[in-house]
């Protein structure tokens, strides 16, 4: 699996995926006027490093959103939905949600995310 990058810009967030340390960052705004621009590689990414995960291999998703739009919420959820799916078939997924301890909004997406998955590891941090 190659390490690759979705460079943020004023509408959407960086998407760093760091193949030899298996971790996957989303970090910034996100706003687009097409979610796809950013859902469809981010998806393919995930799905090929599923595709050639070894069992020892533990996925860190840290995401640090400091804004985002209902058509990334829907993203987040569709992402959420893949991660739930691989973890209850066994891959290793924690997922770390982050937040500035005074965005009280991101935190109630955190905690609302967390409520709906039974097999991933959802982190709540506060920063």
């Amino acid at each position: 699996m190659d390490t690759w990058k979705i460079e943020a810009t004023k509408y959407t967030p960086a998407i760093y995926f760091d193949a030899a340390n298996n971790v996957l960052s989303i970090k910034g705004e996100s706003y687009p006027e097409n979610v796809d621009q950013i859902s469809k590689p981010l998806f393919t990414g995930i799905t090929s490093y599923f595709a050639q995960a070894t069992p020892d291999q533990h996925l860190t998703v840290n995401i640090e959103l400091t804004y985002f739009n209902s058509s990334s919420s829907k993203m987040l959820l569709d992402l959420f939905d893949r991660l739930e799916e691989a973890a209850a078939q066994g891959e290793k997924i924690t997922v770390n949600w982050i937040y500035e301890a005074d965005n009280d909004t991101a935190e109630e997406f955190g905690v609302e995310f967390k409520e709906d998955l039974e097999a991933l590891t959802f982190n709540l941090v506060k920063n």
